[in-house]
C-alpha cells in the first residue's frame, strides 16, 4: 500500500510522503519505510515537524538523495512494527 499527501498546500515548499510496508510472516513483524519527497527545503521542513509532532528522530532520515527531477530530493527511514 503506497499513501500519498502535501501535508499543507499553501506553503511554497511542499514534499510528499508515501509510505510503503512489506511483512514477514514468520516474525510477526512489518518493516515500514516511510519516503518524503519534494524540494531540499521542504523536504527538510517535513522531517523537523515530524520530529516535534514525536515521530520520529531528525537522525533516522537518510540524508537527501536526488530524484529523478533536478530540483527534487527524497529522504527515508524504516520502521520495525509489530503486527497484531
Amino acid at each position: 500500500m503506497v499513501t500519498s499527501f502535501l501535508s499543507d498546500t499553501s506553503q511554497a515548499d511542499s514534499a510528499s510522503v508515501s509510505v510503503q510496508a512489506s511483512t514477514d510472516p514468520g516474525s510477526g513483524r512489518e518493516s515500514v519505510k516511510i519516503i518524503v519527497v519534494g524540494s531540499p527545503k521542504g523536504v527538510v521542513k517535513i522531517i523537523h515537524k515530524l520530529y516535534r509532532l514525536g515521530f520520529a528522530e531528525v537522525t533516522e532520515w537518510s540524508q537527501p538523495l536526488p530524484t529523478a527531477n533536478p530540483r527534487e530530493v527524497m529522504s527515508v527511514m524504516k520502521r520495525l512494527v509489530l503486527l497484531d
